[in-house]
């Protein structure tokens, strides 16, 4: 027989009183707050912050998806034995995880149920070699019938069943502790490896686990339910019981020191303790579904789910309600919508709430990210940095949404015009015409199947899986298209002439402060594949694409080529990924993945991605205005000796006797916020190489130049330039780049990093912009802690 310790003396005569109906006064504030203080003041756990969404050294996960994940050093006795996490033994929290991308990804199934979500919150607590089994399944007991008033009899508890194949017993101990405590036999079900057993990954920390399990309906022996996919039985809590190791021959040690980790999403435990049986209808949500209401041409929210919910807007309430929940933590964490990793998840998920907001809820422009202010109200007592960032937040929302807004609106007019050309009993959409969607205008390939679905179609799967696998397989740096000599003379001695890429300096700066790019109309005047010059290429061929004129810029002077698509004349509906652009004795080769047949004397529409364009921009004047400080600070004899400019950073090397201190870096840095809130002018001009070497203070790097060249000059006009006489010192370049036409543009910079590469060589890579302003945030908070 079990002993109990002295404070549960008086649980069994609670146990043993009557419940009649689960109460409904719980907040989801009080709820959180109410799980946090029973294991801090009655059994002494540490109050741990929740970690941001963004992971803390492990590239293993795009986002933190459970509880434990910034525990993680301690399972696997990693833990710096200076840090304070060292010291943890019990610690108890809430944490924000996010379940998108990777193994764990419930992006697909959100909307189209009451239960899904990609953010949620866990709440759990731990124990670090102190308690053990039954300490942890009292304390659960106790909270969840006691605190949270929950009858036992609608609770139904999982143990361990043991697994012959791994040599594991069934977990009798714990069915022996809640039997003990008066869990009724047929409350207490065994179940298997895939459902009580729990494991961190292929190897590391594993152990049995017992689930609670919780019945909606209530006055009926609902055991045949528990695991069994029923809305009707639902598991709220698992307490995971850390005590074997997965070795790497996939055989089972006990570890040295045996812990606790518990899992309950806050989500499901509010839907329970409010009397609900949707999280949609508890108070976590339905201040957002109002919200989404009042700014909507919609009815109310009515739940309705399946054939149900005719014309999807039930599911689009809850789809928008879950992603600017999403949206609104990660960016407050410092996650971004981008193009890669947890940033790519999150640019789909943006993108996906965008088009359920204004396609199916028919909401304006703007919606999506008024709510944020509703998500800071309902989340932001547990997590203020909501409130704290909130413009910032609705500010980036609504940049991507515009940005979204404008891809989405020629998607739509693409699939349009591709469906008026299928036959009547036509089912399948062409994969081409997916892919360009796909490729070039950032549509999720979930996102084309629902639009296709909506219209009775589908997409040849597997023939979009060929295309995904070539794109990982050949990666645009390891197969770029390179004109070999003999088709470059192949080319000259056709009198094909050389490129005209000068519209890619054609851009303006609008009176709305926004940069305008000239459109550009082109002829195909040479197509090369597999290393030949050929008159025609079909869909699906890899080939190097030269046009009389262009407006991308060809990877050069240290920055990165521009990315987009072309559009043929008369082929409206189908895009050309530009993934590449080499610039190869006077020629521009585009390097594209041809999605239709494509001839030489074609002609094609340019169009450039004007964001990953104006990002290089601000990096490369941002890089001039660099080098500039850091003779400003160091002296003439500083010299540049490499640079490269990319649209998420710049880096710049140059020779120096040893490396910066602190505060010259910090120095360096305010030189530069001081031009940047200047807000001054660059100017750029053509001059003649010989009379551009007569300009005082010119920098330059060891390369062939043009002639002529272009002068890049900031503040001083290039005609001033030449003015002996003249005391303005500034920064004057020869560079080939596109830039800014002012420099408040570049919004901030703040050096990351700075290393010795060799001796008397360093390198600089600093970030602009709202990565700036993030790395000081981060800065200052350390700086607080410190």
């Amino acid at each position: 027989m079990i002993s109990f310790p002295p404070f549960f003396g008086n649980m069994f005569g609670y146990l043993s009183r009557s419940y009649s109906q689960v109460q409904t006064d719980f907040s989801s504030n009080r709820v959180r707050r109410t799980f946090t203080d029973f294991f801090h003041e009655l059994y002494q756990h540490i109050i741990v912050p929740s970690s941001p969404v963004r992971p803390r050294g492990d590239p293993s996960l795009l986002f933190v998806n459970a509880g434990m994940n910034q525990f993680k050093p301690i399972f696997l006795g990693a833990a710096d034995p200076r840090s304070e996490m060292a010291t943890y033994r019990r610690v108890v929290n809430s944490q924000k995880c996010v379940r998108a991308g990777g193994k764990h990804n419930d992006l697909e199934d959100v909307g189209r149920d009451v239960y899904h979500h990609t953010f949620f919150e866990m709440l759990g607590n731990w124990s670090f070699g102190d308690y053990f089994k039954e300490e942890a399944c009292i304390m659960a007991w106790r909270l969840l019938t006691e605190e949270y008033r929950i009858p036992p009899e609608r609770l139904y508890v999982s143990y361990f069943a043991g697994d012959a194949t791994s040599g594991l017993p069934a977990d009798e101990e714990t069915r022996h502790i809640w039997l003990s405590m008066g869990v009724p036999s047929d409350h207490l079900l065994p179940f298997g490896m895939k459902d009580n057993f729990w494991e961190m990954g292929e190897i590391g920390p594993c152990g049995p686990c017992t689930e609670i399990h919780y019945d909606h309906i209530g006055g009926r022996n609902a055991a045949s339910l528990v695991n069994a996919d029923s809305p009707d039985v639902v598991e709220i809590w698992n307490l995971v019981f850390m005590q074997y190791n997965r070795e790497a021959d996939h055989s089972l040690r006990s570890l040295p020191q045996f812990s606790v980790d518990t899992g309950m999403g806050l989500e499901r435990l509010v839907t329970v303790l409010q009397g609900q049986r949707s999280n949609y209808d508890t108070d976590l949500f339905t201040p957002l579904l109002s919200a989404i209401q009042q700014r909507s041409n919609c009815p109310e929210y009515r739940g309705r789910t399946g054939e149900a919910d005719v014309g999807k807007v039930d599911m689009a309430y809850r789809v928008v309600a879950d992603h600017v929940r999403t949206l609104s933590v990660c960016i407050a964490d410092g996650v971004y919508p981008g193009m890669s990793g947890a940033e790519l998840v999150l640019r789909r998920i943006l993108r996906r709430a965008v088009r359920f907001s204004t396609e199916v809820l028919q909401a304006p422009e703007g919606a999506l990210a008024s709510l944020v202010p509703t998500v800071a109200h309902i989340l932001g007592d547990a997590y203020p940095e909501l409130h704290k960032e909130s413009d910032r937040i609705m500010d980036i929302i609504n940049e991507n949404e515009a940005q979204f807004l404008s891809s989405l609106k020629q998607g739509r007019r693409v699939i349009d015009r591709t469906l008026q050309r299928l036959e009547n009993n036509d089912t399948l959409f062409p994969v081409s015409v997916a892919w360009s969607l796909h490729r070039n205008l950032g549509f999720p390939l979930d996102l084309i199947g629902l639009m296709l679905e909506e219209q009775g179609l589908s997409v040849d799967q597997r023939a979009l899986d060929v295309l995904l696998r070539c794109q990982v397989q050949t990666s645009v740096g390891d197969t770029l298209v390179h004109l070999d000599l003999h088709s470059l003379a192949q080319l000259q001695s056709g009198e094909v002439p050389h490129t005209d890429d000068s519209p890619k300096y054609h851009y303006s700066l609008a009176q709305d402060g926004k940069y305008v790019f000239q459109p550009c109309h082109a002829t195909v005047q040479a197509l090369y594949c597999g290393q030949t010059l050929v008159s025609e290429v079909s869909g699906g061929q890899r080939c190097g694409v030269v046009l009389d004129r262009t407006c991308f810029y060809a990877e050069q002077g240290g920055q990165s080529h521009d990315q987009g698509y072309f559009i043929r004349d008369g082929l409206p509906d189908v895009l050309y990924p530009v993934e590449a652009v080499q610039l190869a004795g006077g020629y521009v080769v585009h390097q594209v993945t041809a999605a239709e047949v494509l001839r030489k004397g074609d002609q094609v529409q340019l169009y450039l991605d004007e964001p990953q364009r104006l990002a290089c921009m601000v990096k490369h004047t941002a890089t001039h205005v660099l080098n500039f400080a850091l003779r400003q600070l160091l002296g003439s004899s500083v010299e540049q000796r490499g640079s490269h400019v990319a649209a998420d950073r710049l880096r710049f090397d140059f020779s120096v006797k040893g490396s910066l201190s602190i505060p010259q870096l910090q120095e360096i840095e305010r030189s530069i916020h001081n031009i940047i809130t200047e807000n001054k002018a660059v100017y750029i001009e053509e001059v003649p190489l010989a009379r551009a070497k007569d300009i005082p203070g010119l920098r330059t790097v060891d390369e062939v130049y043009p002639d002529p060249v272009r002068v890049v000059s900031v503040a001083v006009p290039v005609a001033d330039l030449y003015d002996s006489q003249t005391d303005r010192w500034t920064s004057v370049e020869l560079c080939c780049g596109t830039h800014l036409l002012t420099t408040g543009e570049i919004g901030d910079l703040v050096i990351i990093s700075e290393r010795q590469m060799v001796k008397g060589i360093s390198r600089i890579v600093a970030v602009t912009g709202d990565d700036a302003r993030e790395v000081c945030y981060i800065k200052a908070r350390r700086h607080k802690t410190k």
